[in-house]
């Protein structure tokens, strides 16, 4: 199995950039380090969900190894994810050791918000930056339909406790359907501004095959979003850009921000800093194609090395597509779930 080597200090030598062939420059990896969660959202997964075995999932020192992997070549920050990846044994343990990592900006973290009354002190702690919790509904009853297993209240406090955690900022995610929550896009706003964190609205995108509902039929457009939020709040285009795809609005006097992803009405794929790894080692270079490369086999294979991981993720930034095609009946669209994507 190939193991990370100790961290050595930087020399002053220029780092390695991840160039893809569109001249895309690649500092922003999105790990994933479970399948499993402990919620079962609609948008997300199907409701009967087989998961993968425990031999096909990648250890926490093969995740760490990735990990390390890409901050030598140039990453600067890391998302991690799942499934919810709170539900990982031994999870902290990881993610103490990602924030140590050299050359590393900022470490990131997305949360359906359930363990976070637990976690949110230690993850502080442990070098977690920014925290990214999904939140689709302040109605009990809703939130139970589109989780298809309740808990609103818990997440509630999670977020509290996030808040006094003292992350440098925190953002709700909001998936907007038609049919289950799309007049609550101003509670939802409000909720957030009333706690000064931010939230991001995410166009509900068509990986794999939903069990319970037609895409095309709930998708709600970030334009109608914007919309209702306008309706009441007027709204400044920001400047501020993250490492991610979301763009900024601000309302005039208070400190949240509000976003849209839109990758379903709006593609910002030109400006893709972004790659995935899921939690059986495929290294995704595009979130709505299939183009991956197998890093398990290569973390596996007692014939290759540290250096050999770095040469297939630099190999593999050839792959990298220039665009994703939702919805275009003339490209295959993935078959793969969010939770096996890496939410």
């Amino acid at each position: 199995m190939v193991k990370a080597r100790a961290a050595r200090p930087g020399t002053g030598a220029k780092r390695p950039e991840l160039i893809d062939k569109f001249g895309r420059r690649v500092d922003y990896i999105r790990l994933s380090v479970t399948d499993r969660c402990d919620f079962r959202c609609v948008y997300c997964m199907t409701e009967e969900m087989r998961f993968l075995p425990r031999a096909e999932v990648l250890t926490l020192e093969e995740l760490h190894s990735i990990a390390q992997a890409f901050t030598e070549l140039g990453v600067r920050r890391i998302r991690l994810t799942g499934g919810e990846p709170l539900v990982r044994s031994n999870v902290m343990h990881l993610i103490g050791q990602l924030g140590k990592l050299p050359g590393l900006d900022e470490l990131l973290l997305t949360t359906n918000g359930n363990q976070l009354g637990q976690y949110a002190g230690p993850l502080r702690a442990a070098g977690v930056n920014r925290v990214n919790i999904s939140l689709d509904s302040l109605d009990a009853g809703r939130f139970r339909r589109i989780s298809r297993v309740g808990g609103l209240e818990r997440v509630l406090a999670g977020i509290d406790a996030a808040i006094a955690a003292g992350f440098d900022r925190l953002r709700i995610n909001s998936v907007i359907m038609r049919g289950y929550n799309d007049d609550e896009v101003l509670p939802l706003v409000e909720y957030a501004l009333a706690r000064d964190i931010d939230i991001a609205f995410i166009e509900e995108m068509p990986l794999g095959e939903a069990s319970d509902h037609d895409r095309v039929e709930t998708t709600c457009s970030n334009a109608w979003v914007r919309e209702q939020i306008e309706s009441r709040y007027p709204l400044l285009d920001s400047t501020v850009r993250t490492a991610g795809p979301s763009r900024y609005a601000q309302v005039v006097g208070r400190k949240s921000r509000i976003g849209f992803i839109s990758p379903v009405t709006h593609n910002f794929c030109a400006d893709c800093n972004r790659v995935r790894v899921t939690v059986e080692g495929r290294l995704l270079l595009c979130l709505g194609n299939e183009h991956s490369v197998d890093l398990r086999a290569v973390l596996r294979d007692p014939a290759r090395d540290f250096d050999d991981l770095k040469a297939a993720i630099t190999a593999a930034m050839d792959l990298k597509p220039e665009r994703h095609y939702f919805y275009d009946r003339d490209h295959p669209q993935p078959v793969r779930l969010m939770n096996m994507t890496g939410g």
